[in-house]
């Protein structure tokens, strides 16, 4: 089965690609295109899919890069293939021939260009990164490249929509005491349970911070099992363990 995956208009100008789970080699609980070394799927057949999406970027295995994530807002600046000094959970480079690779299984992969300056972005943004500030950053260390904020495309690719993302009050709490009007991106659930709505805070935070363009991707991992993983899809099956995503960019 061929590699599968999704791109965005306002990305057209940049060779990117948001993976689905379709044609890797990984096989049960992973199967298709299980790119996640922290997973326990054997490691040499993560490796094998990582090479696919290399070749589908154009670009030689070692040249796709990915960093160790831990929903922080923290940002590295990358100018050569290979391994990272991190942890961090966004990336930026300004170097043709790098691809940056973004790991996810349920929270946000958000890729960005400025192509008028050559510079591209790729951040890991969860409900904690985002609310930390994690896309704000990645902003930052662009235009410390030489990218224009007002310039910059930003796509949310496949994440959990709404109706499948079920929290708690202290979960909403911790949104409210950041910004009250925070509210309106959380729905009633069952309960004292919310529903929240992550890829429209992640637009939230795009938008407020002066980017130029910005959209979400439209696609849920967690009501799309043929496509996409999901972890939260994964703890309410009570299954082991779960695959992770890739989504890449590159000059």
């Amino acid at each position: 089965m061929t590699l599968e995956f999704l791109t965005s208009d306002l990305l057209r100008d940049t060779q990117h690609g948001f993976f689905t789970r379709k044609g890797g080699a990984s096989s049960g609980i992973f199967s298709g295109l299980n790119c996640g070394f922290g997973s326990s799927d054997q490691r040499e057949i993560v490796s094998i899919n990582r090479t696919r999406v290399a070749g589908a970027m154009d670009v030689p295995p070692e040249a796709l890069v990915t960093i160790h994530q831990t929903h922080s807002p923290d940002v590295v600046v990358v100018t050569q293939p290979g391994p990272q000094s991190g942890p961090a959970d966004a990336m930026v480079s300004a170097t043709p021939g790098i691809a940056l690779g973004i790991l996810t299984a349920d929270c946000q992969p958000v890729l960005f260009a400025d192509d008028s300056a050559g510079v591209i972005g790729a951040a890991h943004a969860g409900w904690r990164g985002a609310l930390d500030g994690v896309l704000e950053s990645t902003l930052d260390a662009m235009e410390s490249l030489g990218a224009t904020r007002a310039n910059i495309s930003a796509v949310i690719g496949p994440t959990i929509s709404q109706r499948a993302y079920e929290v708690g009050p202290e979960f909403l709490a911790a949104f409210l005491a950041e910004a009250p009007d925070n509210a309106r991106f959380f729905a009633k659930g069952q309960g004292d349970r919310m529903m929240f709505d992550l890829p429209s805070y992640g637009l939230h935070r795009l938008r407020t911070a002066g980017i130029g363009q910005a959209e979400w991707i439209g696609h849920c991992t967690y009501h799309d099992p043929d496509r996409f993983f999901s972890y939260r899809r994964t703890t309410h099956a009570g299954e082991a363990d779960y695959g992770r995503l890739i989504s890449v960019i590159r000059l």
